[in-house]
């Protein structure tokens, strides 16, 4: 649990910290997006007696990879800001309802089913264990005998 509590104010400094401080080359700590960690033999593979010829892989390599690169970082340079944005209202949005609506609602309905279990737990005793415990003296005087008849 100690570890929990150390996540937590980590995680809070690192909300807060200046942006000069992120760490530039590992940008998916938690390894996030490793499933899509795409690399050109992972797409690509010419297998035995398939082979083109050197100048047409290399530049197949170079082509697939450079692609890739502009690509990415054409649609980062357009797109990252907004969508950055976007999803921190959008988490904003989902802690602000989990604040501020949810967790209320949970303890209203938390609160009002402890009331209605102590109602069910007084009708049970009261009315159903007097009962069920009448009918378990009724059948405990039953006596099961076996006879052979050879």
């Amino acid at each position: 649990m100690a570890d929990d509590g150390n996540m937590n104010v980590n995680r809070t400094e690192r909300d807060g910290v200046d942006p000069g401080q992120i760490d530039l080359i590992n940008r998916d700590p938690n390894d996030l997006n490793g499933h899509i960690a795409v690399l050109y033999d992972d797409v690509i593979g010419e297998p035995e007696g398939a082979h083109s010829a050197d100048c047409v892989w290399t530049w197949a390599f170079k082509c697939f990879t450079g692609g890739k690169r502009l690509c990415y970082m054409i649609l980062t340079y357009v797109c990252a800001i907004p969508m950055a944005l976007w999803w921190g209202c959008v988490f904003a949005c989902i802690s602000f309802t989990h604040i501020w609506h949810i967790t209320p609602c949970y303890k209203v309905v938390k609160i009002n089913m402890e009331c209605a279990q102590r109602f069910y737990s007084t009708y049970i005793n009261c009315f159903l264990v007097p009962c069920i415990e009448a009918q378990a003296l009724i059948f405990s005087r039953i006596h099961v005998t076996i006879q052979d008849e050879r």
